[in-house]
C-alpha cells in the first residue's frame, strides 16, 4: 500500500486543471520505467499502454481506465500565489488530501499499479488509458474513441465507494447522463403600452415551461436496478427594457438522461408556437450490456472484501456521467469502480481512503486476471 501511496501523492501534487501535460508526462513516465507494455501518447495527451495478448486480434481485450484532469484548486490546495504552484497534498488519519485524490488520480494510481502486475490469463490483451479533459465533456476519451479505441470491455476508474453502505467499494452497472437543453422561444417586439401589437416570448417561454412540468423524468431499469433521471428548469433570460413586449426569451433545461430514455424536450418545442429546442451539451449514460461481466467483477469485488474482513459490495447505480458513456456509446461493455466516496470529488477538502486505494487495485488486479 505504500507504493500505491507514494504514487497517489505524486499524481496529486502535479497541476493538471488548465493543462494536463507535466500529469501525463508523469504517467508515462512510471509505465515505461515500470512496465514492459507497449505505451503511447496521442494527440489529444492521453497515455495508453497495451499488455499481453497484444498481437492476437482474437483476443479478449479488457481496459483499466482513469483520467489525470482536475477541476480547478482552490486556494489552500496549491502552494504558489493564486492557482499556481503545485497542489498541497497531505496525508493523515489513513486518507490522502489534495485536489485530484478522489477525482481520481488515486484510482489511477491503483489501476497502474494493477496493470503492471496483474498476472494476465491466455488470450487477455490488458489495456491502460488515462485521460485528458475529462472534466470538460470527455474530450480526451472522444479523441480516442474516434481514433479507434474500442476495448471488449472496460472498467472505469470513477467513485464506487460507500454507495451501498459504508466501509465497500461497489460495482456501478448504470449510470445517468446530463443533457443541457434551452428552449428558445422568439416573438415580435412591440411597445408595452400596446402588447396585442406584437407576440410575447416570454409567455411562450411560459407555456414551454409547463409542458416541461408535466413531463415524467425518465427512468430504466439495468441489470435490476432502477436509474431514476430528473428534469427542471433552471435558468429563465428573456427581456430588454420594461416598456418593450419581449422577442425573445429563453429557459434552460438541466435534464439527467437514462439509459434507453429521456424526456421528450422535442415534442415540447414542436408543439409550442416560436419555440425551438437547443442541445448544448449531451453527456451519454451508461448501462453494462455484458450481464457476465458485471457478475465477475462483483465476485472479485466479493471475494476482495472477504478477504479484507469487510461487509459485501453490491451492484448499483451512479449519478454522474463519466467517460464510460462515452465508451459505452462506441460499444464498449463498461464498469465503473472507484476509491472517491459521495461528496469528495470537487471540493476543498477533497481526499481518499488509503483503504479504498487498496481495495480498488486488488479489484483491478483480480477482474485483469480472471479468465474470460
Amino acid at each position: 500500500m505504500e507504493e500505491l501511496a507514494d504514487l497517489t501523492e505524486r499524481l496529486v501534487s502535479i497541476p493538471s486543471h488548465e493543462d494536463e501535460t507535466a500529469a501525463g508526462d508523469a504517467i508515462e513516465e512510471w509505465l515505461r520505467a515500470e512496465t514492459d507494455a507497449t505505451v503511447e501518447r496521442d494527440d489529444a495527451g492521453n497515455v495508453l499502454a497495451f499488455a499481453g495478448a497484444t498481437d492476437d486480434p482474437d483476443a479478449d481485450s479488457l481496459a483499466l481506465i482513469g483520467h489525470h484532469d482536475v477541476v480547478p484548486p482552490a486556494e489552500a490546495q496549491t502552494t504558489g500565489d493564486g492557482l499556481d504552484g503545485e497542489y498541497v497534498v497531505e496525508r493523515r488519519d489513513g486518507r490522502i488530501y489534495g485536489r485530484g485524490t478522489a477525482d481520481m488520480k488515486g484510482s489511477v494510481a491503483a489501476a497502474m499499479c494493477a496493470f503492471r502486475d496483474a498476472t494476465l490469463p491466455a488470450g487477455r490483451e490488458l489495456i491502460f488509458a488515462s485521460f485528458v479533459g475529462e472534466e470538460v465533456g470527455g474530450e480526451g476519451a472522444r479523441h480516442a474513441i474516434d481514433a479507434g479505441f474500442a476495448p471488449d470491455r472496460a472498467v472505469v476508474a470513477e467513485g464506487s465507494t460507500d454507495y451501498s453502505r459504508p466501509g465497500v467499494t461497489d460495482v456501478v452497472v448504470a449510470h445517468r447522463g446530463r443533457r443541457g437543453s434551452r428552449l428558445v422561444a422568439r416573438g415580435e417586439a412591440a411597445h408595452a403600452s400596446e402588447p396585442e401589437a406584437g407576440e410575447n416570448a416570454i409567455y411562450r417561454a411560459c407555456d414551454a415551461i409547463d409542458a416541461v412540468r408535466g413531463l415524467d423524468a425518465p427512468r430504466a431499469t439495468v441489470l435490476g436496478n432502477e436509474v431514476s433521471g430528473s428534469l427542471a428548469v433552471t435558468i429563465v433570460e428573456g427581456g430588454d427594457t420594461w416598456n418593450v413586449i419581449p422577442e425573445r426569451c429563453e429557459a434552460t433545461v438541466d435534464e439527467r438522461t437514462v439509459p434507453g430514455d429521456r424526456a421528450d424536450l422535442a415534442g415540447v418545442a414542436d408543439a409550442t408556437p416560436g419555440v425551438e429546442l437547443v442541445v448544448d451539451q449531451d453527456l451519454p449514460p451508461m448501462a453494462c450490456g455484458d450481464p457476465a461481466f458485471a457478475d465477475a467483477a462483483l465476485d472479485v469485488a466479493r471475494a476482495v472484501h472477504d478477504d479484507l474482513g469487510l461487509d459485501a459490495p453490491e451492484h448499483v447505480t451512479k449519478p454522474h456521467a463519466t467517460d464510460a458513456g462515452w465508451l459505452a456509446e462506441a460499444g464498449t461493455d463498461c464498469l465503473v469502480c472507484g476509491a472517491s466516496e459521495p461528496g469528495e470529488a470537487h471540493t476543498d477538502t477533497e481526499s481518499a481512503s488509503l483503504d479504498a486505494l487498496d481495495r480498488c487495485y486488488r479489484i483491478y488486479s483480480g477482474i485483469a486476471e480472471r479468465k474470460p
